[in-house]
């Protein structure tokens, strides 16, 4: 299994700089077990749904990770500053914070990099090309001046063509967000708003709310050709007794299971990987869903379109597979859907 299989061409001007307004006016492909594509609208969603089907929601927020600060150094000539930009990645068990931080070569161990009036941090040690930074202030006060010196952490593909601003704190968040601690959105999840839950529920579709913290491996590109020796990053997820026995019982009515996204998607194959069965889950997790996966808790997934060579290209080729998965990004290119984190939406059926 080659990493060229999961290869398609995308035009540079299908990659989407900004959602769709309002969330559920975003496209939706449709493509269900070998059937003819259907192209319609996110709102359209109950339509291709039934009652007693459950979608697993991932309620992980986004929090403001990149950071833009200045390093002073005294010199012989006078203080001499530097500009030191931070991208968070995740705190650590001793309250220290694993940041990308550019260039990590202007900044020594114990120097401090100041982001705002309120908000500060040292350099304690760097490894793997990272840094581990320890910030002035913890807890709610940790967050707040988060909050106000902080900017949403894009995705390369977009950042690389506009910075981030206002727009994008409401934009890059989904309307359930609640459990801080991720630097990537769950981006299928952005195309809901509360009319769109609201007509869900009123066709019989029940939520379960899962948490994991999308971090920013997701980004990150497979290096080998044989993608099977691929390692891929971990995360932190749970699923709560409750959730895992409300997803039991759908599946046990006969209900389907359809995650929003394929972080949620990760999470329950995870809680079900130790059974075969649905459990509760805490903890990180790294597994890789690749053609020949056997899917134990997910009958159908919601999510956006992918980046070429992604490990995510190979999960959506494990549930549909891989020359299915290219008919319909064929279909998507040919009709302008609006590609990765701010694009349309997809939701995939496999066939029995």
């Amino acid at each position: 299994m080659q990493l060229s299989d999961f290869d398609f061409d995308l035009p540079e001007d299908r990659i989407a700089t900004r959602p769709a307004r309002p969330r559920s006016a975003a496209r939706l492909l449709v493509a269900e077990g070998d059937r003819a594509i259907t192209d319609a609208v996110v709102r359209d969603l109950p339509d291709w749904l039934r009652p007693g089907d459950r979608l697993v929601l991932n309620d992980t927020k986004v929090i403001p990770a990149r950071l833009s600060g200045t390093r002073t150094r005294a010199g012989a000539n006078g203080p001499t500053e530097a500009r030191i930009e931070v991208t968070l990645l995740e705190p650590a068990a001793d309250g220290c914070w694993t940041a990308l931080i550019k260039p990590l070569k202007k900044l020594r161990d114990g120097e401090t990099v100041v982001f705002s009036s309120a908000l500060s941090a040292v350099l304690e040690g760097r490894e793997a090309g990272q840094g581990r930074l320890r910030f002035n202030l913890a807890g709610d006060d940790f967050d707040a001046a988060l909050a106000q010196a902080g900017a949403m952490p894009l995705p390369p593909y977009i950042a690389a063509k506009r910075p981030a601003d206002a727009r994008d704190r409401e934009d890059y968040q989904t309307i359930w967000a609640e459990n801080a601690g991720a630097v990537a959105a769950p981006t299928a999840s952005l195309h809901f708003d509360e009319a769109l839950l609201a007509a869900l529920e009123a066709r019989g579709v029940a939520f379960t709310h899962v948490t994991l913290h999308v971090g920013a491996g997701t980004f990150l590109p497979v290096k080998v050709d044989d993608v099977t020796t691929h390692k891929m990053h971990a995360e932190w997820g749970a699923v709560s007794a409750a959730a895992a026995a409300e997803i039991a019982a759908t599946k046990a009515a006969g209900g389907r299971v359809i995650p929003v996204g394929t972080t949620a998607l990760r999470l329950i194959e995870t809680a079900a990987r130790a059974t075969g069965e649905i459990a509760p889950f805490e903890g990180e997790t790294d597994i890789f869903i690749y053609p020949g996966f056997t899917f134990r808790v997910t009958d159908a997934l919601m999510t956006n379109f992918h980046l070429p060579k992604s490990t995510l290209m190979m999960l959506v080729s494990a549930l549909m597979g891989r020359d299915r998965i290219m008919e319909i990004y064929a279909h998507a290119v040919a009709r302008n859907y609006r590609f990765f984190s701010y694009g349309d939406a997809s939701l995939l059926i496999p066939g029995r």
